[in-house]
């Protein structure tokens, strides 16, 4: 079984009278890149600042790496590294002097550490260059050296392709896709990318109203979503009689669309025809992960 390094089961966080979020159940492994998506108003900031320790919850548990974050919280963020929202550094300061800043907060993190995380993190010409010269992605790549300093096993990071440039966003997936393959930490990202996080992601979670609303690898979700386009002729009868087959029938345009299912595709095709309806074109569509996002969430925007 792969080491689960963050638990959280049953998460509730209550402000006044207002449920903001109702039960959140899921685990990251190690290794892995998980990708946590909601939109606007779903939760998804008020959890990842209940995993980080910034806001308490009212009901459930968070463990990481088998620490419970509320009985056990400095064992518990010392496995934990996290960049929420943008990251902070000092602009007049060195990379490097930065680093040893946020260094002697810590015990135990040396020069060679620090050493080690930025040629970790490529930026080794120009670490002693101050952060002011510094590109967005660079103190993007600052941040998480940051992060990286105490040797987490779990980072969490808060839209880390924000602003970034096409070539920016590449090379920022490709070093998260490192960082858990690699270094063999867990990742968990929040993106309003949703086309960036089915490219990084191995597992996602969708939140909807206070609610994980599914969770999975990617492939697996967007499977579950398949769909069959059918042109047909003449189109109202072809629809009936897949109305009459499947209750999950609908009429796109000149096209209908029906569920993917294996095992009935060819025998509805089979009806069409016997029906005296003529089958023009059949395909398969499996969805983009925005197009599940936005069936799943009822088309709100991305937080």
């Amino acid at each position: 079984m792969s080491e689960i390094t963050l638990s959280v089961q049953g998460l509730k966080k209550v402000i006044g009278k207002r449920e903001i979020i109702r039960s959140i159940d899921f685990e990251l492994k190690r290794g892995e890149v998980f990708g946590f998506l909601g939109p606007n108003g779903a939760g998804k900031t008020t959890t990842i600042r209940m995993l980080v320790g910034l806001i308490k919850p009212t009901a459930g548990t968070i463990r990481i790496c088998g620490y419970d974050i509320h009985k056990q919280f400095p064992e518990a963020m010392g496995n934990m590294g996290c960049i929420v929202e943008n990251p902070e550094s000092y602009k007049y300061l060195s990379g490097w002097s930065n680093l040893q800043y946020f260094a002697r907060m810590m015990n135990g993190i040396d020069e060679a550490r620090i050493t080690e995380v930025v040629n970790l993190v490529g930026l080794t010409a120009r670490i002693h260059d101050k952060v002011k010269t510094y590109s967005l992605g660079m103190r993007q790549r600052l941040g998480i050296a940051q992060a990286l300093l105490g040797k987490p096993k779990v980072l969490i990071l808060d839209e880390p392709t924000n602003g970034l440039d096409p070539s920016g966003i590449r090379e920022m997936r490709e070093f998260i896709r490192y960082l858990a393959e690699k270094e063999g930490l867990s990742v968990l990202v929040s993106s309003h990318l949703l086309s960036e996080i089915q490219l990084m992601c191995d597992r996602v979670a969708i939140i909807s109203k206070g609610q994980v609303v599914r969770v999975g690898t990617v492939q697996s979700l967007l499977a579950q979503q398949e769909r069959v386009s059918w042109r047909l002729s003449p189109l109202p009868k072809g629809t009936q009689v897949l109305q009459q087959l499947s209750d999950s029938v609908k009429q796109e345009g000149d096209v209908v669309i029906t569920p993917y299912i294996e095992n009935e595709v060819g025998l509805w095709n089979r009806a069409l025809v016997e029906a005296g309806v003529t089958v023009l074109e059949m395909s398969r569509k499996l969805p983009s992960l925005e197009d599940l996002f936005i069936e799943l969430t009822g088309g709100h925007g991305i937080d």
